[in-house]
């Protein structure tokens, strides 16, 4: 007995056949660090060095976004998007944004095909370019600039998390910073002390876990940022 399939089914099958990377979802963050951090620095802003084997992504983000010629504007992300996803597949000098300066230094990007998938190059290029945006950088240069303000104990604090278990004036895990620092004003070895080594039954049924990765400078200058607090 011979079945045929409706038209409209065929189709689909076929397309499903014909698509291996269509119900796929990508982590663009994640396949970014996976595949392209071993030669591009991926911080923002970047650290760059004289020996680094390609420039750092948000220089690429930056450059290939303005450099592409899109019909409208709502489109330009869109067109960048399109020429990274063939270009990473297909480099070529006459289609590279680099001067030649830059050329000269990185050399043309090998092709990676067979290292690299159609669609997760499309969710990397999508991530990149809804990272590496002049609004972002900006964003984080302030928290940079609003972080270096803080004095070296506030650093510490947040570098450590002490903040997390410890607010200024109230309980939560640990007890307030005001409260430590007023038991312990005349004496900050004990609170070096704790820090270090950590501490159990002090303040009722609380535990403070051991910082040992502190340096001895680096506990001065926080148990006398904590009191200050009193």
């Amino acid at each position: 007995m011979r079945v045929v399939l409706p038209a409209l089914v065929l189709s689909l099958l076929m397309a499903g056949c014909n698509s291996e990377e269509s119900s796929v979802k990508y982590d663009g963050k994640k396949l970014l660090e996976q595949k392209c951090s071993k030669c591009h620095n991926l911080e923002m802003p970047p650290f760059t060095s004289k020996d680094e084997p390609a420039p750092p992504m948000m220089a690429v983000a930056f450059h290939v976004h303005s450099f592409v010629k899109p019909q409208e504007e709502s489109q330009r992300t869109l067109k960048a998007i399109e020429f990274v996803t063939d270009y990473v597949q297909n480099p070529a000098l006459d289609k590279s944004f680099c001067d030649k300066e830059s050329l000269k230094r990185y050399g043309l990007m090998p092709s990676q095909k067979g290292k690299v998938t159609v669609g997760e190059i499309k969710a990397i290029a999508s991530y990149v370019f809804s990272h590496y945006t002049p609004e972002n950088f900006l964003k984080i240069e302030k928290e940079k600039a609003a972080f270096n303000r803080l004095s070296d104990g506030e650093k510490l604090a947040i570098k450590y998390k002490c903040i997390g278990c410890h607010k200024v004036d109230v309980d939560t895990v640990g007890p307030a910073l005001s409260a430590i620092a007023k038991r312990y004003k005349n004496s900050s070895k004990s609170i070096e002390d704790s820090i270090k080594n950590g501490s159990s039954k002090k303040w009722g049924s609380r535990m403070m876990p051991a910082f040992k990765q502190l340096s001895k400078e680096e506990l001065k200058t926080l148990s006398g940022w904590v009191l200050e607090k009193r």
